[in-house]
């Protein structure tokens, strides 16, 4: 049973990780190894999310059968004690401790969680860092890009190695501390820790907040059509700034290529970025070969290949960000397309939902027999509104109940955490599926706070999530490590709050196998007891400034142009916004009436072409029939008469060589090969 739960949980895990994967990245032209790499580091982070409520009621179960055991001894020695007396003391029974569903035998989850764990932080602070810099550089060989990952992570490497050693020395130094290799791996997982609760407070905060007001937002038709236009001008702009760059980087690589002939040794170089170009220039540049024209290195200075290097890089980046950009600028006026139509649609009294654009791709039986006009209709501008609003309501209420067990979850007498309560009451009734229910929701809310947050969050173009398989080689691996970092210490925090972590609660329980994992915080006190309890209060501040949207607002201070209903400038870009879609709007509509236009005059040209062969077919086979009646009589009448006035040969006339060369040449030209004269088309 083990076995098949934890293979399940693998598998949906891996499942998810690769919609995701498939969702955001590229995977027929990006490398296999980034690929295999935020596969395996987003997997793992799934896993620990989805095995954390088996791992608490399969704890909640040993820790049940520990009690049984202990007032099974303690019945047995008051027995001994007083075998001679008549009245025996009032003893509890031992309950019944049933297993729960998924429960996984001991042994199975330490040695789980060692790999799990320990893969994933290999994954986000060796390799994955190595290998941002191995996909970002522009070497033309893979020694040069494993050179250039090396140089551009000594100071990566070397800071941490700087953090690592202090704290070494000051538990060295301490006179109450025996360093031993347990005490070093707890200090480098609680400094793995610390620093993703740092990161990890400040994501919670805003996604706690974020979440269910985009939700409450998303049911409003109105604001949502002005977001997009707003979206849309800012998205012109770097649009025109990305195919203003392209152009900038396709001159300097036609000079480059102008200037290295084909028999430079450089001109491996330059077919290789002329490779990552793209069709359309690759078309007008080519290869410069005019006459084979020898390279002269004092006639024509060249780049050296360090300037390649660079121009390499230059160009993976333009052509990334040009090919984004275009997307999205599809994407995008496709959705303020379909928000105009729905604000059309409100009004109409026949609740049939009209597009104004068909779309391009094939209907299936889910749009034609589920899915009709009417039931779009109902869904778009009746429902949908109102499951968001219901939708905000109950993220609402989960994020207070995260809020306030963030703050209390170190008291345990009493119990003020919302969370631990809820575990707590399930604990006493044994109902393990209601404990794993709670938890999976729980942990899974949490989740969706953060991660939904890295894949929000943009960091001008150095790092950006983009949906429809744009997002680059460096981003996806930058996910992958935020996640690796960001998934442990979320879990422990998990358990702290439902009170299933002893070090926080103060508690003498059975530990989880995770947290059994984790080591004893109290190597380091001042982080258990006071990082790690008071720290997670940071969130009311941050939800706080989240709900005013001061980081927002700063942002806007500073120059980069954020949504806030109240500005004139963001007012001016939703009617920048506006008059873009409008002139799109009309664009596409010649495109649609012209290609309308073209696809009637085909049908009506196959028509009456189909027609005119037809009956061109008929009078051809009538004809055939005729033509072959009248040659056949033809040649049965040439027959006969050939027969009929044939001539006796005549050995007094002229020679037939003679008459043949006659025949043939006349004035020195060539006139014919045959005797005859007559009926010299028959044959056509």
């Amino acid at each position: 049973m083990s076995a098949w739960v934890l293979g399940l949980d693998v598998c949906g895990c891996a499942l998810l990780a690769f919609l995701l994967l498939r969702r955001y990245g590229d995977l027929a032209k990006q490398h296999r190894m980034v690929l295999l790499a935020t596969l395996l580091a987003w997997c793992l982070c799934f896993i620990i999310v989805f095995t954390i409520p088996l791992d608490v009621s399969t704890t909640i179960y040993n820790q049940c059968v520990i009690d049984n055991h202990h007032v099974v001894s303690t019945t047995a020695s008051r027995s001994n004690q007083t075998d001679n007396s008549s009245v025996f003391p009032t003893e509890s029974a031992p309950k019944v401790c049933d297993k729960p569903w998924g429960y996984i035998p001991d042994g199975i989850l330490p040695v789980f969680w060692r790999v799990v764990y320990w893969t994933s932080q290999f994954l986000t602070w060796l390799l994955i860092p190595f290998m941002q810099s191995y996909a970002r550089s522009g070497a033309f060989s893979i020694s040069g890009k494993m050179k250039t990952a090396l140089i551009e992570n000594a100071i990566y490497y070397g800071t941490y190695l700087f953090i690592f050693c202090s704290l070494l020395i000051y538990v060295a130094v301490s006179p109450q501390w025996h360093l031993s290799w347990y005490d070093l791996r707890t200090i480098g997982i609680t400094a793995a820790n610390t620093w993703g609760l740092f990161l990890l407070v400040l994501l919670l905060g805003y996604g706690l907040v974020e979440i269910p007001r985009s939700c409450w937002l998303a049911s409003c038709h109105g604001h949502l059509l002005a977001k997009t236009y707003f979206k849309v001008a800012k998205l012109m702009t770097e649009k025109a700034d990305a195919e203003e760059n392209l152009e900038d980087v396709m001159e300097d690589v036609r000079g480059v290529n102008e200037t290295i002939k084909y028999n430079h040794p450089l001109r491996k170089c330059i077919d290789t970025i002329l490779k990552k170009c793209p069709v359309e220039y690759q078309e007008k540049l080519g290869r410069n070969m005019d006459d084979y024209e020898d390279f002269d290195d004092k006639r024509n200075p060249c780049p050296n290949k360090k300037s390649l290097v660079k121009l390499h890089k230059q160009v993976i980046y333009a052509v990334q960000r040009h090919n984004r950009t275009q997307v999205q600028w599809q994407i995008l006026l496709d959705e303020a397309f379909h928000l105009e139509d729905v604000a059309k649609n409100e009004t109409s009294s026949a609740h049939q939902f009209i597009h104004s654009f068909p779309s391009s791709q094939p209907s299936g039986w889910f749009s034609k027999y589920m899915y009709t006009p009417t039931a779009e209709w109902y869904w778009e501008c009746v429902l949908r509104r109102w499951c968001y609003r219901v939708l905000a309501v109950g993220l609402s209420l989960m994020s207070v109940a995260v809020v306030w067990s963030e703050c209390t979850f170190f008291s345990t007498q009493p119990v003020l955490s919302l969370f631990a309560i809820f575990i707590q009451l399930a604990e006493r009734q044994y109902n393990y599926l209601y404990v794993q229910v709670a938890c999976f929701i729980t942990i899974i809310f949490l989740c969706y706070c953060v991660y939904s947050t890295v894949f929000r969050i943009r960091v001008f173009n150095y790092y950006y999530l983009a949906p429809h398989h744009q997002t680059d080689a460096y981003s996806l691996q930058f996910s992958g490590m935020l996640f690796c970092r960001l998934t442990p210490p979320l879990c422990l925090n998990f358990l702290g709050v439902i009170h299933m972590d002893s070090i926080i609660s103060h508690q003498q329980r059975q530990q989880t196998s995770y947290t059994s994992i984790m080591g004893s915080m109290r190597v380091l006190s001042f982080i258990a007891n006071g990082f790690y309890i008071y720290y997670p209060m940071l969130i009311v501040l941050l939800c706080i400034a989240t709900y005013f949207s001061l980081g927002t607002r700063c942002l806007n201070l500073l120059g980069f142009q954020q949504f806030m209903g109240e500005s004139d400038l963001t007012s001016d870009l939703v009617d920048e916004g506006k008059e873009l879609i409008r002139r799109e709007r009309r664009k596409r509509q010649r495109s649609e009436d012209g290609e309308n236009r073209r696809r009637e005059w085909r049908e009506k040209y196959e028509t009456r072409s189909r027609n005119s062969y037809s009956e061109l077919r008929e009078n051809n086979t009538s004809s055939d029939h005729r033509r072959g009646h009248s040659q056949s009589r033809r040649e049965q009448g040439d027959q006969s008469e050939l027969l009929q006035d044939v001539e006796p040969l005549d050995f007094n006339g002229d020679d037939p060589q003679e008459v043949e060369d006659r025949s043939r040449y006349v004035g020195g030209r060539y006139l014919s090969t045959s005797g005859s004269q007559t009926r010299i088309f028959d044959d056509v």
